[in-house]
């Protein structure tokens, strides 16, 4: 890195790399530079920063904790803070955001059919077997919940049409602690 640029004599715009002294070593090269790397090489001094806030002392302490309020898959809504795998986020200003990614498929089911087929053989009746229909929820209802710079997400498995609602109701109850 010490040595000019070999390609810059042929043409004068072609220059590339830093512009550095020959005979200087290369960044870091052979002691990292001041500030950077393990504790205690050159780190720097704090003392330049905002002093320091008084610690509060004395007083009621601040609600902590309690009884859950709201449970949303592994998201757990406290008293004034919402609890994750992940840690723990400030529920104040919260903002909750839920994705329906579930489908709802409807088909005939096999016994319908074999049962139509044995029917219209004996009586025309049979086809009323084709009106039967079996309703099948498949897929997830994603819900994330961003608070204090922390983003968690979570998947719940949708039970039946009526899970996204369901869960909506808790994110509205949620999304309304986290306005208070």
């Amino acid at each position: 890195m010490s040595e000019p640029n070999p390609y810059a004599d042929g043409e004068p715009e072609y220059k590339w790399g830093p512009t550095q002294p020959p005979g200087t070593p290369a960044y870091g090269y052979p002691n990292p530079a001041p500030g950077y790397g393990y504790p205690g090489q050159g780190t720097p001094d704090y003392s330049q920063t905002q002093p320091a806030l008084p610690i509060p002392t004395g007083g009621p302490p601040a609600p902590m904790g309690g009884a859950p309020l709201v449970s949303i898959g592994d998201i757990t809504v406290m008293g004034d803070s919402i609890v994750t795998p992940a840690g723990t986020l400030p529920l104040r200003g919260a903002v909750w955001n839920a994705t329906d990614m579930s489908r709802t498929e409807e088909k005939i089911p096999a016994h319908a059919i074999v049962l139509a087929v044995v029917f219209f053989i004996f009586c025309l009746l049979g086809l009323l077997f084709l009106l039967m229909k079996e309703k099948t929820t498949t897929g997830f209802i994603q819900v994330t919940v961003t608070s204090g710079g922390r983003h968690h997400s979570t998947m719940i498995p949708a039970r039946g049409p009526e899970s996204f609602q369901m869960v909506m109701g808790q994110i509205n109850y949620a999304r309304s602690l986290s306005s208070m």
